[in-house]
């Protein structure tokens, strides 16, 4: 079971391939579909979340419109932008660099 930590430094792209996949998602349906997709290994936590999407929709990642759901509650709903898409490009990269240096250092006796 990985520790609360283990998102750190890999939400903004786990949000971002989201969104890329399954654009007007809220916040909610965003946090389900990385557990799901993670088979239930990687939980995001409403505390790093919501912050999270408000900051990359600050810097023009995303954009959010008020939709009715269902139900008849209010939600945002989020969507990539250009930027955004070259953000995700830019995390998409910087992590499989990461990816490739801890593959090195555990293979290194």
């Amino acid at each position: 079971m990985p520790k609360a930590d283990s998102l750190q430094g890999s939400l903004d792209l786990l949000v971002l391939k989201t969104l890329s996949r399954r654009p007007g998602l809220h916040g909610y349906a965003i946090m389900t579909a990385i557990r799901e997709r993670s088979d239930d290994v990687l939980r995001v936590e409403e505390g790093s979340l919501y912050p999270a999407l408000h900051r990359m929709e600050e810097a023009g990642w995303l954009r959010a419109e008020w939709v009715t759901k269902d139900n008849g509650r209010r939600a945002r709903a989020y969507a990539l932008t250009k930027a955004g898409e070259k953000q995700l490009e830019a995390e998409e990269s910087r992590w499989e660099a990461v990816t490739v240096a801890v593959q090195r250092v555990l293979r290194t006796v």
